[in-house]
């Protein structure tokens, strides 16, 4: 009896022994604390650092309480919202030619200005407010020339040129997109009765009472006359009696999202010949094109350089590159039309945008309408919103791509 209890006696004392060494173990002493904790690790969708992201956070007694904070978490960036207009029902404050909310939407009260710009002769550049305009056409005027056709709505451009004479297709944009034109002088028997015709009092050449609208620097040369767009706008409405007002300009759609079908796109070369070229650059830190133009030393030798803007000496940047295929009707050696106002067979038209090049074509919106641009779907193509450079090509012209994302364009009549 006296061994059983004995035994008894000694296990309950070892029981306690257990308990009490369990208990020296797992109770933590001041400043020390020992956690146990259940993370979920987040997978990210855009590859970033995975969260970390405890799910219990136990805490250790006695007070004080400890909590843990999880460390090197990574932030995700939102997502900028996505910006879509068009081709209709923009809202007052935003350019339907650029897609872009302007600061003041009073400047959209009134008429687009466009101004003709000489590219040639080329002691005429660096070209001055290039930079400032919705949409710059450019097109072929014979002998291996080209010209500009600068349009202003968005904003203003205190100086514009060398401004140059006018012709037969400026009487077809100038009614399309409901505008002033401003230029110096036309073609007496072809151009000028066609330009009038179309517009009217609406265009405007200059002579001694245009200025400061149209002046002339004082060289009477052909660079030495330039346009102040906010000055035109009111000549026309003050002394040509223009009802300056707000037009419809319905037509192009705007998506700040990049195509996910486009082809590679890093430079986009147009060749009217070898003293006649232009190339665009793709900057991804900026999503722009930059202009590039050919410069002919005295040895005839030629080489790209930049095209900067006289106003601002900056690099010519566009977001929207689109090189539209057209009938060119050749009249003279130096005087075409270009079909435009009633061309509704869906001529190829290629976007680029965002280092990308979108595939689609191009109808008439009728004679007083923008352009209609279309995908591959028949939906409206998506431009960037933005400037907007525009380059008719004889639907003859050629096309070479290089497996770098070189586009070269070399332009053909008709």
């Amino acid at each position: 009896m006296q061994t059983s209890l004995s035994r008894k006696y000694m296990v309950a004392l070892v029981g306690l022994s257990l308990v009490l060494f369990a208990c020296n173990i797992f109770t933590p002493t001041a400043g020390q604390v020992t956690v146990l904790s259940t993370v979920t690790v987040l997978s990210s969708p855009t590859g970033e650092t995975p969260t970390i992201t405890p799910t219990d956070t136990l805490t250790a007694t006695p007070t004080p309480t400890f909590t843990i904070t999880p460390t090197n978490t990574a932030t995700q960036t939102p997502t900028a919202t996505p910006i879509a207009y068009g081709p209709s029902g923009f809202p007052a404050n935003v350019d339907p030619l650029t897609g872009q909310t302007v600061s003041d939407a009073n400047i959209l009260n009134r008429r687009p200005v466009i101004i003709k710009v000489s590219n040639f002769p080329a002691n005429g550049r660096p070209h001055a407010g290039l930079s400032f305009a919705d949409i710059v056409f450019e097109y072929y005027i014979g002998e291996g020339t080209n010209r500009f056709a600068a349009l202003y709505y968005g904003q203003d451009s205190t100086k514009v040129g060398p401004v140059r004479s006018g012709r037969r297709v400026d009487a077809q944009l100038g009614r399309m997109y409901q505008s002033i034109l401003g230029y110096d002088s036309a073609d007496q028997t072809l151009v000028n009765p066609i330009i009038v015709k179309a517009l009217g009092n609406r265009a405007i050449s200059l002579n001694s009472f245009t200025c400061p609208a149209l002046c002339d620097t004082g060289a009477h040369t052909v660079t030495s006359v330039f346009a102040n767009t906010s000055e035109l706008s009111q000549f026309a409405a003050s002394h040509q009696g223009v009802i300056n007002q707000r037009q419809k300009l319905d037509g192009m759609s705007f998506d700040s999202r990049t195509p996910t079908a486009g082809q590679i796109a890093n430079t986009v070369d147009i060749f009217f010949n070898l003293y006649d070229q232009g190339e665009w650059r793709y900057n991804p830190s900026t999503g722009q094109y930059l202009r590039w133009i050919e410069s002919t030393d005295s040895n005839n030798k030629v080489t790209l350089v930049q095209l900067t803007d006289r106003d601002t000496g900056q690099q010519l940047s566009f977001s929207n590159i689109v090189v539209v295929y057209a009938v060119y009707n050749q009249i003279a050696p130096t005087l075409h039309d270009i079909n435009l106002w009633y061309d509704q067979s869906g001529r190829r038209a290629i976007l680029f945008r965002d280092g990308q090049a979108v595939d689609g074509i191009w109808k008439s919106g009728g004679t007083d309408s923008p352009l209609r641009f279309y995908n591959s779907q028949n939906a409206p193509m998506p431009f960037k919103p933005g400037n907007t450079w525009m380059v008719f090509m004889g639907v003859n012209s050629k096309l070479q791509q290089a497996s770098s994302g070189q586009w070269i364009f070399q332009f053909y009549l008709p």
